[in-house]
């Protein structure tokens, strides 16, 4: 049995949805193309998403079909198919088998036949099978093998998913069919029986015949209806019911994708207008993809370690290897605080090991009011202290490669048993990452999904969902086994199909080789060593903050006139502002009522002080929740708080914070800064802070390669002022600090595209006021203009953006339909370059100073990242050299057409170090 996919495209229903839920699209030479359209973006999709290696699409033949002969009126009234909609048929077809897809018409039956019999002769053949389709009629067919999706909205639909949406199971879906009727297909079915009625006939009988047999206990008007449509019920039911017997030309195995047929593509897609299709076409041999084996072709062999002799095989065929995959399991996410549970191991694609260390008999953990739970003694395990001692050599052998998947994780945990991991080499989570940062998700599901088309074994199928859920320590070692071994497997597996990948593309591979490899156990050590917090400070913060909001809630009572509401509650707060101040509502909730989001009061700060007094409310409420009340909390017993910095997150390649996240203090406001004051040093050390000043104007100014802003930067002088006086048409020693306000949310307004109404909104000014001083800007800095102009065409043109050092961002919706979206990713293809490139900077910075540090010449630790800020702890005595090498270092992270400002300040402190 495998876990290869097929994947059944109902052509017929989508091409009706894609027609009647799409705008009426035409080509240059009026051909109708707005169902085509939606049907090809539709498998674009589905490839994307699931790189399907066998495939149908099923399309109605013409003709009438054995329905018909049960009931003649069958479909009786649809009416016939328009003109433009007929006229695509053909071009779809084409189109599809084209891009390498068999095509399945069958007379005498409907695609759902044709669709309910490969299902039927997959699952048998040991795969699973994910139909795209919109028809409601094909959650018949959905089993622990079957998902049903639909592939244009992204409803996916399990067993569970079809009871949730329709209220009865899949295998009730005929019935539930049958006693609704179909009015578009002329299935008469129940009079006025609904969705709702036929669930809960079905609920409370199961199945069609049970209820007519009991039909005398429905009562009222549609107990009479349903007495008289017994007559036409089973006719119903069979219109209803797919066949599984459907005489077919092939099987599931000759359903492989064939390579697509690229030259008639691009005379389909030139014809059509398919205009991002077909840059996306001339860009398939410089995009790299992965050359991936089939998981189908690869026996597994997942051996559970038990035994010394077992354990010395393993040992032996580990160290004989020159790399291999591993992976923790362990009894909590913290992996500052986790204990181990087991460790797996894999050498080879499918050989893979297991060795549990830390498994509990079931139920050893139950509470003890769960009277009735049963427990099992723990199961046979070779002793952790031996298991870490012959592993200890092997882990820290430095000529052997070690693979993981988001192995920062691993590697703390092993650390806290005294092991050292070295030669960290591959990250498949990282690897993916790099090779597409746009992706929203880099877990081992969703990547082993995606670039192998394999479906693993999840957590909640070993462990159990909700309050049912036991830890993985009590999980059956067959299961764990299961689980575990997959996980160095396919994380070998991907490694091995991502990698040439990315070769394809030499800046890519470098910036995963040279620069997110390196940084992993950097990181690693910054969030084991954390950061020192002064708990008596924030503690005094807490209460100046309730004190604050004390004074405001009060502020706001008089203000709505002297009663009392809650602050926190939107919908007292609705009340006050909508209903008894009667202030205009500018914009509603997803469900219609006013909004009272931060937007929202923003726009109303100028027709009371009521909405200023709640954001100002608020947000002294969202620094006391979660920093100066919870920041104590999460220290440990040395008073040290650990951050965990994430690399595969923000699509630029930004590191992000969380648990806590310390990259969202704010420092604009007196209470964000005072926050900065509890991180502290230890005894005889100080905090220093180490910042790149304007790094992203400057790196505007490379790109862009204008000579005043170059110029600017050449001469150090204040860029907002030199920006201020060439928009103001001022001396530089005369521009106003207003003046200097204005230039400086143009210079950072336009790196992140915004529009002349934006920057009146921000400034306060009108909007013509506001679209003069950026054509002024424009007019001064024209190198600026025409950067921007032919990064958003090069966007369009391929498809992604670079950033110096070549990391791509990819921008799937330069191609959306929506005019907003659209023009959001071109904001975003214009920011990226230089946002990515800072963070590639500061990535540089890190290695660099991180490699000075672990020569040991001084008493410094990296302590955190912020944006474009490092900070350290650093002894008092050697402050001075050290400052002056960071600085330095930092300052030769990259070469730019102008030098790096690196500003550093030093403090008890960290608000003092700024």
């Amino acid at each position: 049995m495998t876990d290869q996919t097929l994947h059944l495209i109902d052509g017929s229903g989508f091409l009706f949805r894609a027609f009647h839920g799409l705008p009426r699209l035409t080509n240059a030479d009026g051909e109708p193309t707005g169902a085509l359209f939606g049907i090809v973006n539709m498998i674009k999709r589905l490839q994307l998403e699931h790189k399907p290696t066998l495939a149908a699409f099923v399309f109605d033949a013409s003709g009438p079909t054995f329905r018909e002969e049960i009931y003649p009126e069958y479909k009786a009234h649809r009416p016939p198919m328009p003109d433009e909609l007929r006229l695509q048929v053909e071009p779809l077809l084409n189109l599809v088998q084209a891009l390498g897809f068999r095509l399945l018409r069958i007379p005498g039956v409907e695609a759902d036949d044709v669709i309910a019999t490969l299902c039927k002769q997959a699952t048998a053949a040991g795969l699973r099978v994910l139909i795209s389709t919109g028809d409601k009629d094909l959650t018949q067919l959905v089993n622990e093998r079957v998902t049903w999706t639909n592939t244009m909205t992204n409803e996916t639909l399990d067993a569970d998913g079809v009871m949730r949406k329709h209220g009865v199971r899949p295998d009730q879906i005929v019935d539930y069919l049958a006693l609704m009727g179909d009015s578009v297909d002329n299935i008469p079915g129940v009079e006025k029986c609904g969705p709702k009625t036929a669930a809960k006939w079905l609920a409370d009988y199961q199945t069609l015949e049970n209820l007519v047999a009991h039909v005398g206990e429905i009562g009222g008007k549609i107990g009479e209806n349903l007495r008289n449509a017994i007559p036409q019920l089973p006719m119903c039911k069979q219109l209803t019911q797919v066949k599984y017997d459907v005489e077919l030309p092939l099987t599931v195995r000759d359903l492989t994708l064939s390579a697509p047929d690229l030259p008639a593509l691009e005379v389909m897609y030139k014809r059509y207008g398919f205009n991002q299709a077909l840059r996306e076409l001339k860009g398939i041999a410089a995009t790299p993809v992965p050359s991936v084996k089939a998981p189908a072709d690869v026996a597994k062999n997942y051996q559970l370690i038990t035994e010394q002799s077992a354990f010395d095989g393993m040992l032996k065929a580990l160290s004989a290897a020159t790399e291999f995959a591993f992976d923790v399991e362990t009894t909590s996410l913290n992996a500052l605080e986790a204990e181990l549970v087991g460790i797996s191991f894999c050498h080879a694609p499918g050989q893979a090991f297991y060795v549990p260390v830390g498994h509990v008999g079931k139920g050893q953990k139950a509470s003890k009011k769960d009277l009735f739970a049963v427990e099992t003694p723990a199961p046979p395990q070779l002793p952790l202290s031996s298991v870490l001692q012959a592993l200890k050599p092997l882990l820290e052998n430095p000529s052997i490669g070690k693979i993981g998947h988001h192995g920062k994780y691993d590697l703390h945990v092993m650390a806290r048993y005294g092991i050292q991991v070295q030669s960290y080499r591959d990250d498949s989570m990282l690897a993916s990452y790099i090779f597409n940062s746009n992706a929203t998700l880099h877990n081992m599901d969703a990547v082993a999904k995606k670039y192998l088309n394999y479906s693993t074994v999840k957590y909640e199928d070993v462990c159990g969902k909700g309050a049912k859920q036991i830890s993985f320590a009590e999980v059956d070692l067959t299961a764990a086994l299961a689980y575990a071994a997959e996980d160095a497997d396919i994380t070998l597996r991907l490694k091995q199909a991502l990698l040439p990948g990315l070769a394809l593309v030499p800046a890519m591979e470098a910036i995963y080789r040279e620069m997110e490899m390196p940084l992993v156990p950097i990181l690693q050590r910054m969030e084991a060593e954390g950061v020192l917090l002064d708990t008596a400070e924030l503690k005094r913060q807490s209460a100046l903050l309730g004190e604050g909001m004390e004074g405001l809630r009060k502020q706001a009572m008089e203000y709505a006139g002297g009663g009392e509401f809650s602050l926190d509650s939107p919908k007292q707060l609705r009340a006050v502002l909508f209903e008894q101040l009667k202030l205009p509502s500018k914009s509603k909730t997803a469900s219609g009522e006013p909004s009272t989001d931060e937007d929202a009061l923003d726009e109303l700060r100028d027709e009371h002080p009521l909405p200023g007094i709640i954001l100002a409310y608020r947000s002294l409420a969202k620094l006391k929740g979660t920093y100066t009340d919870k920041l104590p909390e999460l220290c440990d017993a040395q008073g040290r708080v650990h951050t965990s910095f994430h690399q595969a997150v923000a699509a630029t390649g930004r590191l992000s914070s969380s648990d806590p996240n310390l990259q969202n203090i704010p420092i604009r406001t007196p209470e964000g800064r005072r926050i900065r004051k509890a991180f502290i040093a230890k005894a005889d050390h100080v905090i220093l802070a180490a910042d790149y000043s304007q790094i992203e104007l400057r790196i505007m100014a490379h790109l862009s390669d204008d000579p005043g802003l170059l110029n600017a930067f050449a001469t150090g002088v204040d860029v907002h002022r030199a920006t201020a006086a060439e928009v103001f048409g001022a001396p530089v020693d005369q521009v106003s600090s207003e003046q200097r306000r204005a230039a400086k949310a143009i210079n950072f307004g336009l790196i992140y595209g915004m529009s002349p109404f934006g920057l009146a909104r921000n400034l306060g000014i009108a909007r013509d006021l506001a679209k003069s001083y950026v054509e002024r800007y424009f007019e001064r800095y024209p190198g600026v203009k025409r950067y921007m102009e032919s990064t958003r065409k090069q966007a369009h043109e391929q498809g992604y953006v670079e950033t110096v050092f070549g990391r791509r961002l990819y921008l799937p919706d330069l191609a959306h339909k929506n005019y907003s979206i659209r023009q959001s990713a071109e904001r975003q293809a214009i920011n990226a370059p230089m946002q990515g490139t800072a963070a590639d900077i500061i990535k540089k910075a890190m290695l660099a100073v991180d490699g000075w540090l672990q020569q040991g010449e001084a008493d410094a630790r990296m302590i955190m990242q912020v944006h474009d800020e490092l900070v350290f702890e650093v002894a008092v005595a050697e402050v001075d050299p050290v400052r002056e090498q960071i600085c330095y270092l930092m300052s030769q992270a990259a070469e730019l057409s102008i030098p790096l400002l690196v500003e550093a300040g030093v403090g008890n402190n960290w608000d003092e170090a700024h």
